[in-house]
């Protein structure tokens, strides 16, 4: 699918939840809700293909935008400035351990709006990088059925802890048990900025629940963060290679297959 930053096949909304209005592109006519969260660039070509590649498969999706501009414009690199936005923003908890970022609230809004246009069981979810874990935090409520965790990378600062509350996390861990619901994270084996130890307390919070992809750093696009001289890091977006039999599209293939198994009425 070619990259482009024509999104004129979405459609932008803006909605209000929890007293904050977000654009939000929809894409898709039917099906059942899938929530797209984009990571730290914001809603660029990489996100709206897979995105459309959602679609295709059969679902409706909601890609809210939290981070940089309302267009497919935004580039594949952080800022210092918009750093220390991040850093200092009410919405996102980038430092902190044990947190659920206040923007979770909103989220879980507008889950359920997706769910109540779109019918069906319930709702998927997929973060990014700086989204992440949201999708998790999201997971307190009924409503969301299939969370995927894309190399979250929050908190900052330690690896080994997640960004969702004590509270929060066993209210997850209640449904893991009490109503089969599933979790799949994905990350590259060299990945910094969510290493290893994050899918080990996962793994350790939920147990069989949480389903944890952990692909070589050799399957990535070389055009990716490699060319940066960086170690993969984007496993959906910029370092994933969209040819057939590629480990990356696989897996892109693999969430979709999730998303479809799980909201399926």
């Amino acid at each position: 699918m070619t990259l482009t930053t024509d999104i004129s096949d979405f459609a932008r909304r803006d909605l209000r939840f929890d007293g904050k209005t977000k654009p939000v592109f929809t894409l898709g006519e039917r099906g059942p809700a899938v929530i797209v969260m984009a990571e730290v660039f914001g809603f660029t070509p990489h996100v709206a293909r897979f995105c459309r590649w959602v679609r295709d498969g059969g679902m409706r999706v909601y890609a809210p935008i939290l981070i940089g501009t309302p267009d497919a414009g935004n580039k594949t690199e952080i800022t210092l400035g918009r750093t220390l936005g991040l850093c200092i923003s009410r919405e996102f908890t980038v430092l902190a351990s044990n947190r659920s970022s206040p923007v979770t609230d909103w989220l879980r809004g507008l889950a359920r709006l997706a769910h109540q246009e779109c019918g069906g069981p319930g709702v998927g979810a997929i973060g990014m990088c700086l989204t992440g874990g949201f999708a998790l935090s999201m997971a307190i409520d009924p409503v969301m059925l299939a969370p995927v965790l894309s190399q979250p990378s929050l908190p900052a600062l330690n690896p080994a802890a997640l960004d969702i509350s004590p509270a929060d996390l066993a209210k997850v861990q209640a449904r893991t048990r009490d109503e089969g619901l599933q979790i799949r994270g994905y990350r590259f084996a060299g990945d910094t900025l969510c290493r290893g130890q994050r899918f080990e307390t996962l793994a350790r919070a939920f147990g069989d629940a949480f389903i944890g992809v952990t692909l070589p750093d050799a399957v990535a696009n070389q055009e990716g963060m490699a060319s940066r001289g960086k170690p993969p890091h984007s496993v959906f977006t910029a370092d994933l290679i969209d040819a057939a039999g590629e480990p990356t599209r696989a897996a892109a293939d693999e969430v979709i297959a999730f998303f479809r198994a799980r909201l399926a009425a």
